[in-house]
């Protein structure tokens, strides 16, 4: 009875043992598909940005079955430290040139997943109704920091203002570069912050278009609109090892898709589309 009493213990010790051991298991493949949840946590900067995910992004996310939760942010810093600690696993903020070099300097594997429509910089004047009115002598405040510069010293240049040495990279295009200054244009760089309310005091301001729609600027009302490289547009990104990932496939298809264009046009007025839309 007792060697009888030993084995039936043994085994109903065994049997629990190895249900453990499955739920156990269980709980650690659950653990390593949770890239393939169904739920989403989408980073973005408050804005037009936060706005495009909500009415443009979400929609089409939540048709495919998705639970999705906008994370807004209000530094260009945190939205790819969330992303990269696994907070979030999608963000919409920056450009690609930013990404990158965010990316390599931090010490971060993150990859942009396609370009979306952007907000592109405006040259904005109270003083002239449209760029043939630009006088002699007249004053344009840009942005002070290297890459918005270049983008508004091109801008200049394609409205035929000035000409920028042809040898010159047109990523990093500065003042030095300028040959020709048809109307011996005045530059003042600010802060691109304060160029919004620049457009009071200067004859030109190159706008950067999300300082220009956080001051409640229309872009349509810009006397020119940047023909934005495909470079400075916005990107949605997520950690390299997701960009193969079902919710990475499905944020392409639905950022893919004519409804997403669709809103675009109605919602989004004055924002250049990438090079794939086109």
């Amino acid at each position: 009875m007792k060697k009888w009493l030993t084995a039936l213990i043994l085994v109903a010790v065994i049997t629990v043992l190895a249900a453990c051991g499955n739920t156990n298991s269980e709980k650690s493949s659950n653990k390593g598909t949770s890239s393939e949840s169904k739920e989403i946590k989408f980073g973005a900067t408050a804005g037009p940005y936060s706005d495009m995910v909500t009415k443009a992004i979400i929609p089409g996310l939540e048709e495919k079955g998705y639970k999705v939760t906008v994370i807004e942010f209000s530094d260009y810093i945190q939205p790819n430290k969330a992303l990269d600690n696994g907070d979030i696993q999608a963000n919409l903020f920056q450009n690609t040139i930013y990404l990158e070099n965010f990316a390599k300097e931090n010490k971060m594997d993150l990859t942009a997943l396609l370009a979306v429509p952007t907000a592109p910089m405006g040259i904005f004047s109270n003083t002239y109704k449209s760029i043939d009115e630009v006088k002699d002598g007249a004053t344009v405040t840009l942005p002070n920091d290297p890459v918005n510069a270049a983008r508004a010293l091109n801008t200049l240049q394609d409205e035929g203002l000035i000409v920028i040495d042809k040898n010159t990279d047109p990523l990093k295009a500065s003042e030095k570069d300028i040959t020709e200054n048809k109307k011996n244009l005045k530059f003042q760089p600010l802060e691109s912050g304060q160029l919004p309310r620049s457009v009071e005091s200067a004859d030109l301001a190159a706008v950067p278009g999300n300082f220009a729609l956080a001051a409640k600027m229309d872009l349509l009302d810009a006397l020119a609109l940047e023909n934005m490289s495909d470079q400075y547009r916005n990107v949605v990104a997520v950690k390299t090892d997701n960009k193969d990932s079902q919710f990475a496939k499905d944020i392409k298809e639905v950022v893919e898709s004519d409804e997403f264009e669709k809103i675009i046009d109605e919602e989004f007025k004055g924002f250049g589309k990438p090079e794939w839309m086109k």
